[in-house]
């Protein structure tokens, strides 16, 4: 009878893992599971079968029944080693390589759908724009705008932005123009190009589309408090760059991916 729970079954895994030396990716690969599901069990908040603890004995080299009692056990010497040699298998880069085409492409489809909607000024742009990627990043394990987040007075700002902006103006893809909310001077941007869909994934298309949806008849405020507490930012130093990686962390209302139907299918 298993005696501990999910968390600690958890923890020692992680002391397993890093005991042989082995990344999330390395070992998520090992038992055939995806990362974010690893992850999870890491975490205490996903069950772990029969199947994949005979698997994680195998590869971590540990004895089941000494592994799931109450009692401490050491990992220095492990009870079964099983594999005495792992192949290191690179790890996932979270930092994407910046693609202009792409975040061109994907701000101006953005200021196509949020064109007139009074709440999306320059500042909550750039929180959208974050919710965007940081979704489409836990689901896919892909990059969408290929942008960078830096955590700027408690919020996610695009690194390098004003420049990436000059030079969307100079070209004449987008126009800036001033505009007063409740008596306040803001800058919003207008689109002078149209998004070419064809260079867009279906699924990035309705990422967009589901969180304009989702924030559209917010408040400011409201999308302000929501993206500071969200768990990449929130966990993020202050003056730093926001992991990607982040994104399996979240917790409800932010988590955006089914891991109950992942876990069933795997």
């Amino acid at each position: 009878m298993i005696k501990l729970t999910k968390i600690e079954i958890g923890a020692r895994i992680i002391q397993f893992r890093k005991a042989k030396g082995l990344s999330q990716e390395d070992l998520a690969k090992s038992i055939t599971i995806s990362r974010p599901s690893l992850v999870q069990i890491e975490l205490g908040k996903r069950s772990i079968d029969v199947f994949e603890m005979q698997q994680l004995a195998s590869v971590l080299g540990f004895s089941i029944d000494e592994f799931l009692s109450s009692s401490t056990m050491s990992i220095s010497e492990p009870e079964v080693a099983y594999i005495t040699k792992m192949p290191k298998t690179k790890e996932r880069v979270s930092v994407p390589d910046f693609d202009f085409q792409k975040f061109k492409n994907t701000l101006l489809y953005i200021l196509e759908k949020t064109a007139g909607k009074a709440n999306i000024n320059e500042s909550i742009l750039y929180k959208v724009l974050y919710l965007i990627d940081f979704n489409n990043y836990e689901i896919y394990e892909s990059h969408l705008s290929t942008i960078i987040y830096r955590k700027l007075s408690g919020s996610p700002i695009p690194k390098n932005i004003d420049a990436i902006l000059k030079k969307l103006l100079d070209d004449e893809s987008i126009l800036r123009i001033k505009t007063k909310m409740n008596g306040v001077t803001q800058l919003r941007y207008i689109p002078l190009e149209k998004s070419d869909l064809t260079q867009m994934l279906a699924s990035e298309k309705e990422i967009i589309d589901q969180n304009i949806d989702l924030v559209g008849n917010w408040t400011e405020e409201q999308i302000v408090d929501y993206t500071k507490k969200d768990m990449p930012v929130k966990v993020t130093k202050e003056g730093e760059d926001i992991n990607y990686e982040l994104a399996f962390y979240r917790e409800a209302p932010y988590t955006v991916r089914d891991y109950t139907a992942q876990n069933e299918g795997e």
